[in-house]
């Protein structure tokens, strides 16, 4: 077993996370009004009181950007949890539907779902993964003793025992695939690559994105004395026939 050094984890974590920052300015610039406000449920705006396009816009756009940047950086850390269990145990993606990591350890085969955090599906995700790790068990068949995990890059499971498959959340997760009850905390530091640029870039492009939907939004669902058409609002987001985007009077 060799342990990944901290030099060969900021290497790869370095040359790697620009791909974060890049995606997620990508999926801002790509962004469309109509896209974002077929979304996202107007009810709730309604019932939070919210009265300004410029408030209604940039919440609108903060909870999609939440989202998406929620998916972008679950699947850096799926990439990052292979590349250090490949560095320790000769891990590596499988071939198994629903399975995202396989490895050997004390001659014990792991297969391994891997997701951000403890709090990630309903009980229907949960049972499919659970059919995901009998099904790869019935592939192996009896060649190897096999564990099946749920991974999850952050949090906690006080009860990782689920019968058939073992979570293993936070320190527990990185310590299985590296061996190191550190890791957890080693991966930290180097995230922070070139954070301030990217996030200075970002912040311009957000910028100009909420000036662009909101003067869009006010032009499309505003009354002429300024106030939100909420009727219109929901008939774009709900109605069975999508009413054409034109400016109406109160």
């Amino acid at each position: 077993m060799a342990k990944p050094t901290k030099a060969a984890l900021t290497a790869y974590i370095e040359k790697n996370i620009p791909q974060f920052h890049e995606k997620r300015l990508q999926s801002l610039e790509g962004l469309k009004l109509s896209k974002l406000l077929a979304r996202k449920n107007p009810y709730l705006f309604k019932a939070k009181h919210l009265e300004t396009a410029p408030d209604l816009v940039k919440q609108l756009l903060d909870a999609y950007l939440s989202s998406q940047e929620e998916t972008i950086f679950g699947d850096f850390l799926e990439s990052l949890a292979i590349h250090v269990c490949s560095l320790t145990y000769a891990g590596r993606k499988s071939n198994a539907e629903g399975i995202d990591l396989e490895f050997d350890r004390e001659e014990i085969r792991y297969i391994v779902s891997i997701k951000s955090g403890p709090n990630w599906g309903n009980s229907s995700q949960i049972k499919k993964m659970r059919d995901q790790f009998k099904q790869a068990k019935r592939i192996y068949g009896q060649k190897k003793h096999l564990i099946a995990v749920n991974g999850c890059c952050y949090g906690r499971d006080n009860r990782p025992d689920k019968g058939d498959y073992t979570k293993l959340c936070g320190q527990s997760f990185w310590e299985l695939i590296s061996g190191n009850a550190d890791m957890y905390d080693e991966i930290i530091e180097p995230l922070g690559h070139e954070a301030k640029v990217r996030n200075e870039d970002f912040a311009s492009a957000y910028a100009k994105v909420v000036n662009r939907f909101t003067a869009g939004f006010i032009q499309e669902f505003c009354h002429e004395d300024g106030g939100i058409n909420w009727p219109k609002l929901v008939a774009f987001n709900s109605s069975t026939d999508k009413p054409k985007q034109r400016r109406q009077k109160k």
